[in-house]
């Protein structure tokens, strides 16, 4: 189950529980406001088809844009590598919204040593907002919740817009390359350990 934010995050953001809600699960899914960006966190594959179906939406579109492809594939396309992830034990899915749109979302499980984060990702049109950062705080404040000391994610090696916003928010390069098995592509680890 998320733990409810405290009333500030390590970037200094002010969050806030706006209200709280039952699932399918009776899983608590709560939401908090941050300027106009509205975080929902809390879902499991069986509660959240819903989240899950607009995080491999986001997901999709942003790969695309990262990728300079014309042709983004499908939702239904990405959405079992989603799926994958949110089978992992204590995984959690959190969606951020502006306006009712979803506009970004990171997927995230416990490690013996750490929180890692499977996917991060922001809606083309909403690059640049912050909303990246709203999200990385959110499993910051999760990893202090549930005693991790670090947060820990591979990001594509010449994903340098990615890898900029990771450096902005605390991240460090760990040093550590490996390729891809799906997409052969380097990926390099980042870290950012908690204080």
């Amino acid at each position: 189950m998320l733990r409810e934010a405290s009333n500030s995050c390590a970037l200094g953001m002010a969050l806030r529980v706006r209200h709280s809600k039952t699932t399918v699960m009776l899983r608590v899914c709560q939401q908090f406001l941050w300027h106009d960006i509205e975080v929902t966190a809390a879902l499991t594959l069986t509660s959240g088809h819903e989240a899950a179906h607009e995080a491999a939406q986001i997901w999709a579109l942003a790969k695309a844009r990262r990728d300079e492809d014309t042709a983004p594939a499908s939702a239904e396309e990405v959405l079992p590598g989603v799926q994958r992830r949110l089978r992992v034990p204590g995984a959690e899915l959190i969606v951020a919204s502006q306006g009712g749109q979803a506009v970004g979302f990171t997927l995230f499980a416990p490690r013996a040593e750490c929180l890692e984060i499977f996917y991060l990702a922001v809606a083309p049109d909403a690059w640049g907002r912050g909303v990246a950062a709203v999200l990385l705080a959110s499993v910051e404040e999760f990893a202090h919740g549930i005693s991790r000391p670090s947060v820990d994610l591979w990001v594509i090696s010449d994903n340098d817009r990615a890898i900029s916003v990771y450096q902005r928010t605390g991240f460090i390069d760990s040093g550590e390359l490996h390729r891809d098995a799906a997409s052969g592509r380097s990926e390099r680890r980042m870290v950012k350990v908690l204080g």
